[in-house]
C-alpha cells in the first residue's frame, strides 16, 4: 500500500485541510439525494456483531464497550510502525447509482473512505477528534461497477482511533446469482501420486469445489488444483463445480486421468518418498552442535544438503565446497570415506545435494562469465562427490531485482536471469534424475504478496520477492520448494493480517501462500500460480540454538494436521487441503542430534517413518 497523507504531499494536505474547516464550521457538502428505496447496505456498521463482516489489516482492530456512539459496541483500531490499522469490507452495489457513506470517528488522523467505485475513489479525514465526530463522503458507481470496498483507517505509529455507526446509503445491489458450471476441465499433469488439474472459470465465481469420484476433495479459489494422495497406474475421476454466496453451479463433465508408475513427483522428484525429510548436514564448517560424520546421518533423513559451497568472491560465480578442516573439526572423516557413506546413502535410497550459498556464502552472477563459471564449478562439485543435485540457498544481498524490473514473469535483471539460465544448463545436462530444491527466505518469497523489488517508484527494498521469478521460471524443473519460516519478521497472509513466527499459525499461512498462488504486490494481472503440494516442504529451525522461530512439535503437528487434514487450524481458513505435502525440512541434522533427534522423531511419528 502507498502510504500517502498528512507526511506525503502538500496538495493532499490543502484538500484534507479544507474538508476539516468545513466539518469543524457545521457546513456540510452538497449530496445526492438518497431514493426512497435506498438503505444501509454496510454490513455490520455498528459492530454489535464484533468484527463480522470487517477485515483488518496486521489484527489491529477489536471491538470495545466504551466509548462507543451508538448501541453498545464500537471499533478500536491500533496502527502500528508500518501499519494504519485499515478496517474495511467489501459491499455489493447497482451500477451508475449515487452512494453516502458516512462514520462516526473520535482519534488523531481518522479517515474513511472507498475503493473499487468505477469512477473517483474518495476518502475524508480528521486530523483529531477528541469527541464522536461525523465524516462523511459520497460517490457514484461506474456503470460496470457492483462492489466497492469501504475503509477506515488511522495513521502509521499514532495512538488508537475508534469508529462507530458506519453507514452507506444507497440502492442495494442485485442478489448474487448462482454461477455457471466451469468448462475446459482437464488433466495438465500426473505423477505416480497426483493428477493436476485446470479448467475455465466461471463469471460471478468466488471458489470452486473439486471431485474425486463424486467426493469433493479440494476447495480452491483458482481455476487449478493438484489432487494428491492418489496410488500408482490408477485411473480417476474428477468434475469441478464454481461457488459463490448464493450456493454451487452443476459440475463439469467428468474427466478421467491416470496416474503414472513408480514414484516421483515430476521436477526431478523420482524416488523420493510421498512425504520427506530433510536436513543441511554441516560439512564444511563446526558450531556449537558439533560436527556429524556422513555415515553417522540417521536414516530418517531423505535429502541431506551438504552445507555449504561458497564461491570465491561474491561475483565469481566459481563455487567451492571443502571438508571441515580437522584442525575445527576432530572427528572429520577423509574424503574417501566422506563419498563412500555418500554412496551408502543414496543405496539405501537417500538424496544427497550440495547447498550453494547459507548466511555467509553470497552469490551474485551479474555477468554470463559468473554465470558459466558457476555451471562449471557446480558440475564439477557433483561429478566429485557423486551427488544428485543443487539446492539454492541464496540469501542477503545475492538476489535483488533492478529498479523498473517489476514483472516476475519476465525478469530483466542480470543476477536473476543468469541464475535461471545457470540452473537450466545443469538440468539438462544431468537429466530427469537431478534434484533441485531451493530454501529461499519469507522476504524474498511471501513478502512479494505487498512488495516487489524497489516498486513501480522505487524506494522499497529491492530484495521484496526476488525468488519469485526464480521459482517461477523454474518451477517445472523444481523438486523442492522449502522457504525458511524462521528468522523472519510477520509477513502478511491471504487473509491480510500478519502472522509471526513461532508456532503453527505462521506455518499454514505461509504455506497456504504457496499452495494457492497470490497477486505479486497486489496486482491481480501478475498472480504467482500454486506450487503443487509435492513441491511443497517446510522449513524450520531444528532447537532453539538452530535459529529464531524454533516451534514445538506440538504446533508442528498442528500445522501439518491444518494443511493435509483441515483440522487444528486455528482462526485461519485455508484455501484448500493438501495430503500431499510433501514434508518438513530443518536447519539442521547437526542440531537435530544435539537436541536428541526432537525434530525427526516427532516427522517419523507423523507419517509413519
Amino acid at each position: 500500500m502507498e502510504r500517502t497523507g498528512p507526511p506525503a504531499r502538500f496538495s493532499g494536505l490543502l484538500a484534507a485541510f479544507s474538508a476539516a474547516l468545513l466539518v469543524a464550521g457545521g457546513l456540510a457538502a452538497s449530496a445526492p439525494a438518497a431514493a426512497a428505496a435506498d438503505a444501509d447496505v454496510a454490513r455490520n456498521g455498528g459492530f454489535e456483531a464484533g468484527l463480522d463482516g470487517w477485515s483488518c489489516t496486521g489484527g489491529s482492530g477489536a471491538v470495545v464497550s466504551t466509548p462507543v456512539h451508538g448501541g453498545t459496541s464500537a471499533l478500536k483500531a491500533t496502527p502500528a510502525g508500518s501499519d494504519n490499522a485499515q478496517c474495511s469490507q467489501t459491499v455489493t452495489v447497482k451500477p451508475d447509482s449515487p452512494y453516502t457513506l458516512s462514520a462516526w470517528v473520535q482519534g488523531s488522523y481518522v479517515y474513511l473512505g472507498a475503493s473499487g467505485t468505477g469512477t473517483t475513489d474518495v476518502s475524508t479525514w480528521t486530523p483529531s477528534a477528541t469527541g464522536w465526530q461525523q465524516l462523511t463522503t459520497t460517490f457514484r458507481t461506474g456503470a460496470a461497477t457492483t462492489s466497492v470496498t469501504i475503509y477506515t483507517h488511522g495513521w502509521y505509529g499514532t495512538p488508537a482511533y475508534y469508529a462507530d455507526d458506519l453507514s452507506l446509503t444507497g440502492p442495494g445491489g442485485d442478489p448474487v446469482a448462482l454461477p455457471a458450471a466451469p468448462t475446459g476441465l482437464k488433466a495438465a499433469a500426473t505423477t505416480s501420486s497426483s493428477v493436476a488439474l485446470s479448467w475455465t472459470g466461471s463469471t460471478g465465481a468466488t471458489g470452486y469445489n473439486v471431485y474425486q469420484g463424486g467426493t469433493k476433495v479440494l476447495s480452491v479459489t483458482g481455476t487449478s488444483a493438484t489432487v494428491s494422495g492418489l496410488a500408482a497406474s490408477t485411473a480417476y475421476s474428477f468434475q469441478v463445480a464454481a461457488t459463490n454466496s448464493a450456493g454451487e453451479s452443476a459440475k463439469t463433465a467428468a474427466v478421467t486421468a491416470t496416474t503414472t508408475a513408480g514414484g516421483g513427483g515430476g521436477g526431478g522428484g523420482a524416488g523420493l518418498p510421498a512425504h520427506a525429510l530433510v536436513g543441511y548436514l554441516h560439512s564444511s564448517f563446526a558450531n556449537g552442535s558439533g560436527y556429524t560424520r556422513m555415515a553417522d546421518v540417521p536414516d530418517s533423513w531423505d535429502v541431506i544438503d551438504l552445507a555449504f559451497g561458497e564461491p570465491t568472491s561474491v561475483t565469481s560465480g566459481d563455487i567451492r565446497f571443502s571438508l571441515c578442516p580437522v584442525t575445527e573439526c576432530p572427528n572429520v572423516e577423509s574424503a574417501a570415506e566422506f563419498k563412500a557413506a555418500i554412496k551408502a546413502k543414496q543405496a539405501a535410497g537417500k538424496k544427497v545435494l550440495i547447498s550453494i550459498g547459507g548466511q555467509n556464502g553470497q552469490v551474485q552472477l551479474s555477468t554470463t562469465a559468473a554465470r558459466d563459471t558457476f555451471v562449471s564449478s557446480v558440475s564439477k562439485i557433483i561429478d566429485e562427490y557423486g551427488l544428485d543435485g543443487l539446492d539454492i540457498d541464496f540469501e542477503g544481498h545475492s538476489l535483488s531485482l533492478n529498479t523498473g524490473d517489476t514483472d516476475f514473469r519476465n525478469p530483466t535483471t542480470p543476477v536473476i536471469v543468469n541464475l535461471i539460465s545457470a540452473v537450466k544448463t545443469l538440468k539438462a545436462k544431468y537429466g530427469d534424475t537431478f534434484v533441485l530444491t531451493m530454501a529461499p527466505e519469507t522476504f524474498f518469497v511471501q513478502l512479494g504478496y505487498q512488495y516487489y523489488g524497489s516498486g513501480p517508484w522505487g524506494g522499497q527494498d529491492p530484495r521484496a520477492g526476488a525468488y519469485l521469478p526464480v521459482i517461477h521460471a523454474l518451477r517445472d524443473d523444481l523438486t523442492l520448494l522449502h522457504v525458511q519460516d524462521y528468522n523472519s519478521g510477520s509477513i502478511m497472509g491471504l487473509d491480510n493480517q500478519y502472522h509471526s513466527m513461532g508456532g503453527a499459525d505462521f506455518h499454514i499461512a505461509m504455506t497456504d501462500m504457496l499452495l494457492t498462488g497470490f497477486p505479486v504486490a497486489g496486482d491481480t494481472t501478475k498472480v504467482f500460480p500454486a506450487l503443487r503440494p509435492d513441491q511443497v516442504s517446510i522449513g524450520l529451525p531444528a532447537s532453539t540454538q538452530a535459529g529464531n522461530g524454533y516451534t514445538s512439535p506440538t504446533e508442528v503437528t498442528k500445522a501439518l494436521n491444518c494443511l493435509t487434514k483441515k483440522t487444528d487450524c486455528g482462526s485461519y481458513a485455508t484455501h484448500g487441503t493438501w495430503p500431499g505435502l510433501r514434508g518438513l525440512m530443518t536447519w539442521s541434522i547437526n542440531w537435530d542430534r544435539f537436541n536428541n533427534g526432537e525434530f525427526s522423531k516427532n516427522f517419523d511419528a507423523y507419517f509413519g517413518g
